[in-house]
Order: structure tokens, then C-alpha cells, then sequence
């Protein structure tokens, strides 16, 4: 059976019974005290007399984490052996079957050995959610699936263990368990996170300086979804020092322009709709610009403000540059342009500026916005 299917039924099975609460601690990479703070929480509500019980928790070897899990019930694991290695999983019949009020899942995006009740972990979460008991569970911001060309964009890793969004939607309860970057590069280089032999490898490749303030910026973003608007606060006051934008930035290119309007209006629409910021730039090379010229271009700013974006002028030789220039300091993740309105033997000889856009930015889609005017009259069949 598919995994969505799957999913489409666990889900429907919340209007046959209450659902359990779900509560989930999310973290930006391994290391960072995911499970640590959830059996914190674990030992907290025991001493308030709850009946909570372990699922599954990976200590990955860590002597303070392990250390955690003692004194707590522990429902006994599934004993699997596959390609002729022993493997331990969560039993999700046997958590059914315990009925407590909370239970501890970690790693909720793991994939499960086959021969248990769901190919992932997060569909045996959503099975014990859907029987009325409450979860608390662990999840790194790199296996969310609407992330996942992101974080391969960032980090060079194709993420294969990944987990629909809409489980972090259907939480109660969102807990970023949060630690600096250079926090979390002290806990590698000790041996906390890794083994020692394996240090080299993650500090050359997933855990490098730059991956993690990115990671650790989409883990502050989606948790200010998910949550309330106190951290999308803080996030505001929080420039990021990395190249890759981890929410919509739309750079509207114009001049003078019968369509020129059109262009601001299409950014902004962009930008309303996928919740993020937009600039309309003017490059101005050498030479003058025209009385008509020059108030149209500040109509156009003048319109940008209205809708909520910013607008710039930006003077220098070479137009081109300065929208590659510009649209990198900024992040962008949209550019948005006019069709050109020069002949086609004229673009082959002295080049086309959209051409040369698309072909030297990274990582940015290009909207290239119509002109009516070049439209070919219809033809009418008689």
C-alpha cells in the first residue's frame, strides 16, 4: 500500500474517535538535544503521575541521554531480522495495545526495517495519534518533504528519509530545541554527536559552518509557521549570512515600458502569495533619461511602495550585471522580466539580457512576463 494512502487512512480514523496530542521537539541537525529535552519532558510529567511509556528512543550511543531513559517504562520492541542482521523497531500494536495516555517516539522520519507495520515511522505515529494516545516525538528540519530541494541546494545531500508537512500542521505542540552553531561544532569535535572517526567526514561535508546557519535559519522559519508570530518577530531582526534564501524574495526588473506596470503588479502578486518580499530595480546606465522616462519611472516606485515592496535605482554600465549583482546581495529567489521587444536577429547579434540571466544565476527561477503587443493576430478558420 502507498505511503499516502496509508496516511489517507490513519487520518480518517479521527473522526471515529479522539485524537491524541501530538507534541514535537524539531531540531536543525543531529546533536542539537533533541532527545535529551524530550525525555527531559518525559521524567517531568512521570513525577506529575502520568502514564507515559517509551516506544522507541535512540540514545545514538550518548552516555547523558541514556542515562535518561532509565526509570522510564519501556514498551518492548519488535525484533526483526532482515538481510541477515537483527534489528529492533517500534511495535506499533503493542503501543495500541498498552494504551498510555503519552508515549515516546523519536526520529519520527525513520524508515522502518521491512516487516513492521508501516514503512515509516511517521504513519505508526499517526496510528497511535488516531487510538486516542498522545505522542511526543523528535524530527530534524532537513526531512520535512516541501524542504528537500533546499536542503540539497544548501548541503549537496539529497535527503531520503523525508515526511509530510502536514504531520508538523496536525501538531499540538511545536518545541524548536535550538543551539548555536559554534555550540553544536563543540559538541561534534568532542565526540558527543559522532564517534571520533567519523568527525572529519561530518565537519567536511554535512556539518560544515555555512550548512548549519542555513539549516538552523529554515528550522527558526518553520517552527515561526507552525507556532506564532513572537519568533517570526525575532526572526525578522536576524539577517542571514548564508546565500541561500530560505523564504520567497521576488526581484521585479523595469524601465520604461508599456508593460512596466504589469511587472510590478506580477511581483507583487508573487510575493503576496507565497508570503514573502519583493523589490522593483531600475538600472540606469550612462545617458539621460528622458522627461517622460524618468516619471514613469517614479510612478513605478511610487506603485511598488503602495503594493508593500521597495524600490531602487541603480546606476551602472552594464545592466546585466547589476540585476546579477543585486538579485545575489538580495537572495532572490524570483527575477521578473518584460519580454524583449528587439527583433530576434538583433538579440543573436548583440545578445539577450534574459538569455544571460538565466544562464549566470543559480538557484533562481526567472519569470519572463509576456508583452501583449508581440502577440500573433489569431487566425480565424472559415
Amino acid at each position: 500500500m502507498a505511503a499516502d494512502e496509508t496516511a489517507g487512512e490513519v487520518y480518517s480514523l479521527r473522526t471515529l474517535r479522539k485524537r491524541g496530542q501530538l507534541k514535537v521537539f524539531l531540531g536543525y541537525a543531529p546533536g542539537v538535544g533533541k532527545t535529551f529535552s524530550m525525555l527531559a519532558e518525559a521524567h517531568r510529567r512521570v513525577s506529575r503521575g502520568e502514564d507515559l511509556v517509551i516506544g522507541f528512543v535512540e540514545t545514538h550511543g550518548r552516555a547523558e541521554t541514556a542515562e535518561l531513559v532509565a526509570g522510564l517504562e519501556q514498551v518492548p520492541l519488535k525484533h526483526l531480522e532482515y538481510r541477515g542482521k537483527a534489528f529492533e523497531e517500534l511495535d506499533t500494536a503493542a503501543v495500541v495495545a498498552r494504551r498510555p495516555q503519552w508515549v515516546l517516539i523519536d526520529e519520527m522520519a525513520h524508515t522502518n526495517v521491512p516487516g513492521t507495520t508501516h514503512e515509516k515511522r511517521w504513519q505508526s505515529v499517526e496510528e497511535i495519534l488516531a487510538g486516542g494516545i498522545s505522542v511526543i516525538t523528535t524530527v530534524n528540519i532537513q526531512h520535512f518533504q516541501s524542504l528537500n530541494d533546499t536542503v540539497f541546494e544548501i548541503t549537496g545531500v539529497r535527503v531520503q528519509e523525508t515526511l509530510p508537512d502536514a504531520v508538523l500542521d496536525e501538531a499540538d505542540e511545536v518545541v524548536l530545541v535550538d543551539l548555536t552553531t559554534n555550540a553544536l561544532l563543540n559538541r561534534l569535535k568532542r565526540g558527543v554527536v559522532y564517534d571520533l572517526d567519523k568527525i572529519p567526514g561530518a565537519l567536511a561535508n554535512f556539518f560544515k559552518r555555512g550548512n548549519l546557519v542555513a539549516l538552523r535559519e529554515l528550522a527558526l522559519r518553520k517552527t515561526a509557521e507552525e507556532v506564532d508570530d513572537s519568533l517570526e518577530r525575532m526572526i525578522a531582526g536576524d539577517e542571514a549570512v548564508h546565500p541561500w534564501a530560505t523564504e520567497e524574495r521576488i526581484v521585479v526588473c523595469v524601465r520604461p515600458s508599456p508593460i512596466a506596470a504589469k511587472l510590478v503588479r506580477r511581483g507583487h502578486r508573487l510575493a503576496k502569495r507565497f508570503q514573502g518580499r519583493f523589490w522593483v530595480v531600475y538600472v540606469r546606465t550612462p545617458g539621460q533619461l528622458g522627461g517622460s522616462g524618468r516619471r514613469q519611472v517614479n510612478s513605478l516606485f511610487e506603485l511598488a511602495r503602495e503594493l508593500g515592496g521597495e524600490a531602487e535605482e541603480l546606476h551602472a554600465d552594464s545592466t546585466g550585471d547589476e540585476i546579477l549583482r543585486f538579485a545575489r546581495e538580495k537572495r532572490a529567489t524570483f527575477i521578473v522580466m518584460g519580454q524583449s521587444r528587439r527583433s530576434r536577429m538583433d538579440e543573436i547579434v548583440r545578445g539577450s539580457l534574459i538569455a544571460r540571466i538565466i544562464r549566470e544565476i543559480d538557484h533562481v527561477d526567472v519569470l519572463v512576463v509576456a508583452d501583449p503587443s508581440k502577440a500573433l493576430p489569431i487566425q480565424m478558420e472559415e
